[in-house]
């Protein structure tokens, strides 16, 4: 039944995802949508997650303001994600990728649970041997990669107790609402 649910799956984002319509119109309407559901949930759910395995990320912008986004992820392993900054294909990396770049230490919510975590993007070297996860888990990511016409970040995130633990978290950081 999995296979099954994983075939019709890949199958809807090889059709829709790649879609002029879908690129042009989702990523004005899908975040916002999540973020509140989110909210409404404690964490717990969002309608992203029935297409994609998805996590809240909340990072700072680079003037201190709480930035928070869903994203698509694959998991790897008990309590690490990998999350892909593929912006629908556009041609910009997404914010909260530059946000993860200058300040490495964020939270994720995750089935209503919200942790300290630290953002590492991975090599070329490290984004190949993870390509069956990142496929697996994005199915149209290189179809996004080869519209967008960029190499796509593609960061791991850890808790940040298995991180570095001289980097501290950001001072303006301010714990998301439930």
């Amino acid at each position: 039944m999995t296979r099954t649910l994983d075939a019709l799956r890949r199958g809807f984002w090889k059709g829709v995802g790649t879609s002029r319509l879908f690129r042009q119109i989702c990523p004005l309407i899908l975040p916002p949508i999540d973020r509140l559901v989110s909210r409404c949930t404690g964490g717990r759910w969002m309608p992203s997650s029935m297409a994609l395995s998805t996590v809240l990320l909340h990072t700072t912008d680079r003037h201190g303001r709480p930035r928070n986004t869903p994203l698509a992820t694959a998991q790897v392993g008990q309590d690490r994600f990998l999350v892909m900054g593929t912006n629908f294909g556009r041609p910009r990396h997404p914010a909260w990728s530059q946000d993860l770049l200058r300040q490495p230490a964020a939270f994720v919510t995750w089935h209503g649970q919200t942790v300290s975590v630290h953002a590492r993007q991975l090599t070329a070297e490290e984004l190949h041997a993870a390509r069956p996860s990142v496929l697996a888990a994005v199915p149209v990511f290189d179809d996004y990669a080869a519209t967008s016409g960029r190499d796509i970040r593609v960061f791991l995130i850890t808790p940040a107790h298995d991180a570095h633990p001289t980097q501290p978290l950001p001072v303006t950081w301010t714990r998301p609402r439930r």
